[in-house]
């Protein structure tokens, strides 16, 4: 009779640690598992990488003049041309500068901080007249690819006073959806209430957004 309750109470103990061992192992599964999704998930939002918010067309006159020294400077060349510049500026936000962090517990994203907009991209298109050579400075292939990139940071220096910027940062709304939206593919919350965002706003573009 001892014998037989001994093997009962080793089936019932070696049960116990069985059940046990297998809830244990299931947790840690479960976590790695959490884990690894909220992993791939800050690298699928941060893989968007540049969002472009707002575009803006320029439309520019530049003056260009140089002059060159010659015969102990005693004589002077001067080449100079008159370029029309228009130009496509596209303001966003360089998602890789999100804040974010994984709470693995609860299945959330929380973002900390959003980034200032920026420009990402100029992209010009110049026409050129009434260009003079000089007698000896004349343009070179050098010339008008360097003329390419002063017209690049001539535009850059206009866009703060442009207002793209201000409403670039009015559609930093639409970017906290774009990312709440990714965050919602695998079944987790975005929590972005440490963002100064009003609630009502973010209501209405929800609202705007459903058929």
């Amino acid at each position: 009779m001892e014998g037989l309750l001994e093997v009962i109470l080793g089936l019932i103990l070696g049960g116990i640690l069985m059940y046990w061992l297998f809830s244990l192992f299931g947790k840690r599964r479960s976590k790695e598992r959490t884990e690894k999704q909220s992993t791939v998930l800050l690298d699928k939002i941060k893989s968007v990488c540049k969002l472009v918010s707002v575009e803006g067309d320029f439309a520019e006159i530049y003056h260009y003049e140089n002059t060159k020294e010659g015969f102990m400077n005693m004589v002077s060349s001067k080449k100079k041309a008159l370029i029309i510049v228009k130009a496509k500026a596209h303001i966003g936000y360089n998602l890789k500068k999100l804040n974010l962090k994984a709470d693995n517990e609860n299945k959330k994203i929380i973002l900390n901080g959003f980034p200032e907009p920026e420009v990402l991209s100029i992209e010009p298109d110049l026409k050129y007249y009434d260009i003079k050579n000089g007698l000896f400075n004349s343009f070179s292939p050098e010339d008008l690819t360097q003329l390419n990139v002063e017209a690049k940071e001539y535009i850059k220096q206009k866009i703060p006073q442009s207002g793209l910027m201000e409403t670039a940062r009015k559609e930093a709304l639409q970017a906290v959806l774009l990312v709440e939206k990714i965050v919602e593919t695998i079944g987790w919350d975005l929590d972005y209430s440490a963002l100064e965002i009003k609630t009502r706003d973010i209501q209405l573009l929800k609202e705007q957004d459903t058929p």
